[in-house]
């Protein structure tokens, strides 16, 4: 696991008020997002986030074979 539990899920708190706030950012050019479509968008980017944080890492000996090659 890439993050630790905690870390994850302080960046899932601070991730909702950044999904909120760029929702209020595009209004100002003329794009206009529903409440569902605000949910959506942060669950997508919520799952995005716990794939990469649930991903296995290298290695640091497969990482050293890699940088032979």
């Amino acid at each position: 696991m890439r993050l630790s539990k905690g870390a994850l899920l302080v960046v899932i708190a601070v991730l909702i008020p950044f999904v909120v706030e760029f929702r209020t950012a595009l209004s100002w050019f003329g794009i206009t997002l529903s409440v569902l479509e605000t949910g959506i968008v942060g669950l997508a980017v919520v799952i995005a986030l716990l794939a990469w944080a649930m991903w296995p890492q290298e290695d640091g000996a497969a990482m050293e074979s890699h940088r032979s090659d």
